[in-house]
Formats: C-alpha cells, structure tokens, sequence
C-alpha cells in the first residue's frame, strides 16, 4: 500500500534534542524497566516527601512516598497472602483516592494485573467485567459499591474475595467473601514477618513484556474489550510524555477524571511517578471546580466536556456581572483574543497589542485566572475526544495555554501533541517522540511504537483485526498529515456518513463546532444514506435554564425546558451559526432536541461522557424518523 508516514522531526525541547523512533529499542526510565521498579526507587530516593495530599473532613492532608510505599507493598502481599497469582487479574472499583494508587502499585508490586471499573458502571456490567478478566479479587470503595457485587454475587463465580475500603455503614457486615482494608493491610504485614523482602523480591521478577494494566475500553459500540498494556508500554508513554509534555518535580496536579481511564492514570499516577511531582486527589466530580481553586495545579488534562462546562461557567458569570463589568470583560477578551491570535501562530506579538493585553490583564483576566483556580497553569491539555478550535482561542484569550493532543488506550494514551514551542489549531500536534504515524489509503491513522498495546484480553480475532500484518496498530480514527507532520483527526472510520446522494461527511467536525455553544453540551449528527443531514441534540441544562429565567419562559422540569418554544428557537439559531460556516450538502436541516438529562450512569454516555452514536441512533429512532 501507498501509506504517508511521518516521524517527530528532530527538534530540541526543555534543553534536550532527539529524533522520533530510533527504532524499537527497550526503554528504561531513570535505569528502569519496569513501573513497579520505578515505584520502588522513587520511594527509597524521596521517602518522607509528599506525593499526594486528599481531603480528610474538608482539611488537605499530605502522605508521603514512604507512606505510598509501605501501603502499597502491604496490600499486595496481603493478596499474596490469599492467593494472588503473577497474570491475574485483580479488579478496583472506587472514585479517584490514595488507596487507588496503593492498589495499582501494590497489584503490580506482587506480579498481578490492575484493572478499574468505572463507579458509574451498573452491577450486570460489573458482572460482565469480573467474568470477562476472570479476577478473583474485587476491591470496592464503599457500601454503594459492595451492593453491586451483592447484586450479582451468584453471577461471578470466579470471585473469591472483595476487599472494601471503608466501613462506613457496614460495621455489621457478615459475608464470608468480605474483607477490610485494614484487615488485608494486617495480612500483608503477617506475610512480610514470615517472607521478609518478598515485595522487594517479587518486583525484582518484574519484565518489561508482563502485562500490567487491563483497561477496559468505553464500548461506543457492544461490550467493552480489555487492552492489555506491558511495562514497557506505559514506560513508552512516560519517556514520551516526560520529552514532550514535561512535568516537574515541584508541580501540583489534580485528579478528577476516572482512573480506569488510560489519560488520568497517566496524568495523575506514572508521570507523576516520572518527574516526581505531587497529585492532590479531587473531593469528587461535583467538586472539581472548588479543588482547582484550592490547588492551582501546574498543568490540568481534561476531556473537552470539562474544558466545555468551565468555559459555560464563565459566561453565565459574565451576564450575571454588572454592565460595567460585562464592559470590562468584553474588552479583556477582546485584547487576549487579538494577542492569541500571534501566540496561536508562534507568531511574535506587536508590543501595542502585547501592551494592550498586559493591562487588560491585571485589570480582569488575572482575576479570572485565579477564581477559576488557573492562575499558576502553565499548560493545559485535552484529549478523549475533539474540540472546538473556537474554543481553544477562548482559553488562550484569558491567557491559558490549552492545547489538543491524542492518543487511546490501545497505545497506551499517548501517540500525538501539540506543544506550546510547536502548536498548530485544528491539529492535534505532531506524533510524540518513539511513536510513528502513518495513514492508510482509505484514510485511518495507524500507529507504531513501544506503546502499542499487547492485544485483547481473551479475544484474539479483535486483537488481529487492530493489528496489521506488520505490526501497526489501527486506531479506527480517520485524518491527514499536512507537510509538517502535523496530524489532523476528521472522524472515525465506523462514523462517516454517506449520504443518499453518495457524499461522504465526518460528523465529528460538524458536532464540536456545534458543542462551542454555551447552550448546546452534545450533538449527533444523523444522515447515513438519508437525503440531507439532522442533529440529535442536548441542551446545556445550567445555561439554558438562566436563558429562560433572564426571558421570564415557564418551564416545570428539564423535559418541558426542551418543548419549550423560544429555547427551540435558541436552538435553531446556534445551528444556524454552524450552518453558515458548511457547505450546503454539510447543513443541518432539521434537529431534535432530547428531553432526558444524560449523566455517565445513562446507557447512552460513557464514563468520559462521550455519546455512544449507535445507541443514540437505535434509542431515539421515532424521533430521527420525525426528521425525514
């Protein structure tokens, strides 16, 4: 085939020159081949320092890299102790917290594969989840968790024991399958008395090849698969990730997003294990927002619905502003919009324009900086899924550096991004040193480097489906390279639309200009072999609300928000901005909006609230058929 492929060019970043892909060769970091041989040496060497802080009665507390060490070698050998086998699979479900790390590394520590389940997860996907990986130990945060496993405790009997986090509500638990942290703890103490050294030894037997992590992919489409990621693969990542996305040994980093997603365990667990840096775990997701303030963390990666719901919260603050302070704010958007415009370019900033910005900025982008905690970030990163370039040009206007990377859980999170010395809009960056990206002739991305992923777990015809003959991954997304080895994303393969009239059309793009309105949080955009195109849409319930309330328009609940006649109208004018910028055979003809307020506990959103389309499409079929 006659494929387009593309290396990182050479290029010096942070005082360091290299070249993308030398090759596979193995890949140490810090004399390392192994995670959990890096875990064990950044605890000896940093010890009483603090390597994350969570909140405790609404007062921040720190825990050390001894602590980290010491928790996370007496829960692995605690499963040791009841029977944990190197290549098993162990299952954690809980929200973000130390003890998620102590399990990750512990797990790891002891030879065993780490797996999370999303908290959002119902019990029948547990069920699915505990059968498919075969884990025999399920470790769950608290009594909401535990009833889950209780739900379906008949249906997975491969499990032996659940190990619960807190006692909470449950001081009168009698189960014969039930244990306590504190008590596993205890265990893991006991078999260290008896087997002295025997974490130190078992990670020692580490290899670059063992499979670490089981991460089970969202499942746009069927039930989710587990990629197998190796040592190797996740160091692949932190190598790439420490040259082209470098963090510090005195940076403060929040963890919000789920931990069985392969962005924030690299966020917030193995490149912080990189460069050392400290990671404050987040209340919970209703809290984000008051824990950003609270930490001013030095870089924050987000999914865009994040970046989307911030950007959301600034404009329902501005139109509840004075007029002299809506004034204001227009015209300090306006100066950091005219400077982003160079900074987005690499371009050098006129100094009337740099001057203009600089006041504007002590008089209310500064301000705004800090309450929304951002003040002392130096980048910001998102990725997942695609983002308005409109609003990327926001976040630089309030003086945010936000730029758009790429990877998936099959290359261990990581194969593209842009930076703040080599960043282009509309792109997601250049491929990240050790990866190479080439493009197929029927136009999908496919990826080579150490952090390509092992397989499926159980499922070796998948497995041969993703890989090629030759050992590229096919990542199923569709883009380009421009001259400068700049990836662009324009879909996915299983989502191009062709319409009736034979043109084809990657909805993806149509959807995130759409999403840039404050009053629109998703779309799916409908028109496989149809005459023209329609939009499913969801309202974003805060914006609109204030919409209606400004407007003095009844409503009793979300689903009489949506009949309502003048948001339809709203509506329809924010499609009409979109339609303005496409082609006429790429306009929106008609949309519905949908009446259910959708939370990542709803079949039809994953975790990381990305719309599942073929769900959308066979659950609101009546209503799609309205359209034509």
């Amino acid at each position: 085939m006659n494929m387009q492929t593309v290396e990182h060019p050479q290029v010096t970043l942070n005082g360091v020159s290299y070249n993308a892909t030398p090759g596979l060769r193995p890949v140490r970091v810090d004399g390392c081949d192994t995670i959990v041989k890096l875990f064990a040496a950044r605890c000896a060497e940093l010890g009483t320092r603090v390597a994350h802080r969570e909140k405790d009665m609404g007062i921040w507390k720190a825990y050390s890299w001894a602590a980290y060490w010491a928790h996370a070698k007496w829960l692995g050998l605690g499963l040791r102790a009841l029977g944990l086998q190197r290549g098993e699979v162990v299952s954690i479900l809980s929200e973000d917290r130390k003890e998620w790390l102590y399990a990750d590394m512990g797990i790891q520590g002891v030879g065993g594969i780490a797996s999370g389940v999303y908290t959002t997860d119902s019990a029948a996907q547990l069920a699915y989840l505990l059968n498919n990986s075969g884990s025999r130990f399920l470790i769950v945060e608290d009594d909401e968790q535990l009833d889950k496993y209780l739900e379906i405790q008949h249906q997975v009997p491969t499990l032996e024991t659940v190990v619960i986090l807190e006692r909470d509500g449950l001081h009168d638990l009698q189960h014969a399958r039930c244990m306590f942290l504190d008590e596993l703890y205890e265990a893991g103490r006991k078999y260290e008395a008896e087997n002295p050294q025997s974490f130190e030894d078992e990670i020692l037997k580490s290899k670059p090849g063992d499979t670490a992590l089981l991460i089970y992919t969202s499942g746009t489409t069927g039930q989710p698969k587990g990629a197998m990621l190796s040592h190797e693969n996740i160091l692949g990542t932190m190598e790439s990730g420490a040259r082209a996305l470098a963090t510090t040994a005195d940076d403060e980093q929040l963890c919000f997003l789920p931990l069985c997603h392969v962005l924030e365990r690299n966020v917030s667990v193995y490149l912080p294990l990189a460069a050392r840096s400290t990671v404050n775990f987040s209340e919970s997701p209703e809290t984000v927002f008051d824990n950003m303030r609270e930490v001013s963390p030095s870089t924050f990666f987000a999914v865009p619905r994040v970046w989307e719901k911030i950007y959301s919260k600034v404009l329902v603050m501005a139109q509840e502003a004075t007029p002299l302070g809506r004034w204001a704010f227009a015209r300090a958007l306006g100066a950091g919009a005219a400077r982003s415009d160079y900074l987005m370019q690499q371009r050098p900033v006129p100094a009337l324009v740099a001057l203009r910005y600089a006041l504007w900025d002590v008089a209310v982008l500064r301000n705004l900086r800090r309450m929304l905690g951002m003040d002392r970030m130096r980048r910001g990163g998102t990725g997942a899924a695609p983002i308005s370039p409109e609003l990327l040009k926001w976040y630089w206007s309030i003086g945010l550096r936000l730029l758009e990377g790429y990877g998936m859980t099959e290359n261990a999170g990581l194969t593209a991004a842009n930076l703040v010395e080599a960043n282009r809009v509309g792109t997601v960056g250049l491929p990240v040193p050790g990866v190479t990206v080439r493009i197929a002739d029927d136009g999908e991305i496919q990826t080579h480097g150490l952090n390509n992923f092992q397989g499926y777990w159980r499922n070796p015809d998948k497995t041969a489906e993703t890989i090629t003959r030759d050992g590229w991954l096919r990542t199923g997304d569709v883009g380009q390279l421009d001259d400068d080895g700049y990836l662009t994303i324009t879909g996915r393969i299983k989502d191009i639309i062709i319409t009736a009239g034979g043109k084809n059309i990657t909805p993806v793009e149509i959807e995130s200009r759409l999403k840039f309105s404050p009053y629109i949080s998703d779309a799916v955009v409908i028109g496989d072999r149809r005459k023209y195109l329609t939009c499913l849409i969801m309202i974003d319930q805060e914006n609109v609300e204030k919409f209606a309330q400004d407007h003095k328009i009844p409503f009793s609940d979300f689903a009489s928000l949506c009949a309502a006649a003048q948001v339809v109208d709203l509506i329809g004018a924010e499609v009409a901005v979109v339609n303005s910028a496409c082609a006429r055979v790429e306009q929106i003809k008609q949309f519905r909006l949908i009446n259910l307020l959708l939370t990542a506990e709803d079949d039809e959103l994953t975790a990381t609230m990305k719309l599942k389309r073929d769900l959308m499409v066979k659950k609101h079929k009546a209503l799609i058929d309205q359209m034509y």
